[in-house]
């Protein structure tokens, strides 16, 4: 059963990276048409699209750095006022999408709103036509809502990093007598710096993978002149380009945060000498009230006041009777978003689990044609969506002009099919690292004695190794279940006709200036985000294993 297994998965496996290969291999197809197109990229979009990329992701790894560092050290070495509650709080605006955040400033903040029009009237500015403040919609805007979105990713790894031995280190750095300033920059953070590493790539990875953001604010990004040079100008080898240079920029920052992740490890092992506990240093009075306003801006900045526009806007419009979404059709698009993130969920699931039983089979080593093709498969996550829709396309395309008969490009282009294909693609990865996390408190000696005892592995994977996967299992349908309700280009480009999904409904209504009325699936969209988060915050609040 093992080498059927593994004969199998490993086709599948690569066939699941093609998208990444085929975006790859257009490096190789080149002709004087190809170079042409580069050229003429060069000389008019390419640098604006590097410039703008590059200053995004190095303005938002400033910001996640600091922000994410600064709340992990105050919950984790502090004590003060609130702390518990900033503990799972700080992960809340991983539950908010990044286009969904900037739909709720935009409508909050923008000229014609109800606080600038409020703030000008009492202020007896009724006839001026200058903005109080600088355009949220703007490179600077953009920079600050990536920050609030994905500072959590900094957050989580950091404090996962200093814990306890943080602290206990900082009382022997405080019975030594350096003051407080020496401890926390020469103890405590030197500790996090790859967690602080890992996080701060992974925020990258996201914020170059972005579509909605910079579509909804006229960035020019890559991802942004993927989906324009694709639908808007029809110039699959401008994709194409635009596409491989991004795929090399996500690879580096993969190999990046793969390296801070092997450094971490090693950083964070051990837990030294538990002789005396160590408690976090207590702060009152004006460091306190600091340290609760750090860490209470960003929750409020980046979750309470953004969720609680949305529902305004929601009742506002339902108030008003003039609300523009009619209930069957909301229905409507919130079946066909369960339907697909459901279907992806239970087949990226489905597959970690056969992946991961057939990886712990001899000894955990496995065949090495499937370890291989199983590690190109943990690649899908980091890479962007709009690359994986154009990575897609490109075969489909190469083999429908040969194989006119064959019919792929009808079969993964505008069809169900073709969006699982690309959900698996990119969130496989997913399923599989949790998977493969539960398989790791599993110990390989309850396997041998199930085999002593005759079974084979088929119960041995049915009645032993199921039953202790299932928080992991669940754990994973649930992470993929999100991530694709909450994904936005590859769904834009590949989605059937007149399906759409809540996250594509709530970007056309955005794009067309009706915020109010993509308050609803916006609002959907956040609800659901907000289950892996509370799982999270209980794991984290979970004590740990003596």
């Amino acid at each position: 059963m093992r080498a059927a297994l593994n004969l199998l998965l490993t086709p599948l496996c690569l066939l699941l990276a093609l998208p990444v290969l085929g975006v790859l291999a257009a490096w190789l197809a080149w002709d004087a048409a190809a170079l042409a197109v580069l050229r003429h990229q060069l000389a008019t979009v390419l640098p604006e699209y590097a410039l703008q990329s590059a200053g995004l992701a190095l303005f938002v790894g400033l910001g996640v750095m600091v922000l994410g560092s600064a709340t992990a050290a105050l919950v984790t070495l502090f004590d003060f006022r609130g702390r518990r509650s900033f503990e799972w709080a700080l992960l809340l605006p991983l539950a908010m999408p990044a286009y969904v955040l900037a739909y709720a400033w935009t409508d909050a903040l923008q000229f014609s709103g109800p606080l600038q029009t409020g703030l000008r009237e009492a202020l007896g500015l009724r006839g001026a036509r200058t903005s109080l403040w600088p355009d949220v919609r703007s490179f600077w805007g953009a920079v600050m809502l990536f920050v609030l979105c994905l500072y959590p990713y900094v957050y989580l790894l950091v404090r996962a990093a200093l814990g306890e031995r943080a602290v206990r280190l900082m009382e022997a750095a405080r019975l030594l007598g350096a003051p407080m300033r020496r401890r926390v920059l020469q103890v405590a953070l030197p500790m996090a710096r790859p967690a602080i590493a890992a996080g701060t790539a992974l925020a990258l990875m996201e914020t170059l993978a972005d579509y909605g953001v910079g579509a909804f604010f006229g960035l020019s990004t890559f991802s942004t002149g993927i989906y324009k040079a694709w639908l808007v100008m029809n110039d699959r080898t401008a994709a194409a380009q635009l596409a491989a240079v991004l795929l090399l920029v996500v690879g580096a920052l993969l190999m990046a945060e793969r390296t801070a992740q092997r450094r971490l490890r090693f950083a964070s092992s051990g837990s030294g000498s538990g002789g005396t506990e160590a408690r976090p240093l207590l702060l009152r009075g004006v460091p306190a009230a600091l340290a609760f306003g750090v860490c209470a801006v960003p929750v409020l900045l980046g979750f309470v006041l953004p969720v609680l526009w949305l529902a305004r806007m929601l009742w506002q419009e339902a108030q008003l009777g003039e609300f523009g979404l009619p209930w069957a059709r909301f229905v409507g698009w919130a079946s066909a978003s369960f339907r697909l993130a459901g279907t992806a969920a239970l087949a990226a699931t489905a597959l970690a689990l056969a992946l991961g039983f057939a990886l712990r089979g001899q000894g955990g080593a496995g065949s090495a044609p499937l370890r291989a093709a199983a590690r190109v498969l943990s690649l899908g996550y980091a890479v962007p969506g709009a690359v994986i829709a154009v990575g897609i396309l490109l075969p489909a395309g190469w083999l429908q002009a040969r194989f006119p008969q064959a019919g792929v490009a009808a079969l993964v282009t505008g069809t169900a099919f073709g969006l699982l294909y690309a959900y698996l693609v990119r969130f496989s990865a997913v399923a599989l690292q949790t998977v493969e996390a539960g398989y790791a408190r599993v110990p390989p000696a309850i396997d041998e004695t199930a085999r002593m005892l005759g079974s084979g592995p088929w119960r041995l994977f049915s009645q032993l190794h199921l039953p202790l996967l299932k928080r992991s299992a669940l754990a994973a349908a649930l992470l993929v279940f999100v991530d694709v309700m909450k994904e936005l280009p590859a769904t834009l480009v590949l989605r059937p006709f007149g399906s759409d999904t809540l996250a594509v409904v709530a970007y056309n209504l955005a794009r067309d200036e009706r915020l109010a009325e993509a308050a609803l699936p916006s609002l959907a969209i956040v609800a659901v985000g907000l289950i892996p988060v509370v799982m999270l915050s209980r794991a984290l609040r979970a004590p740990a294993p003596a």
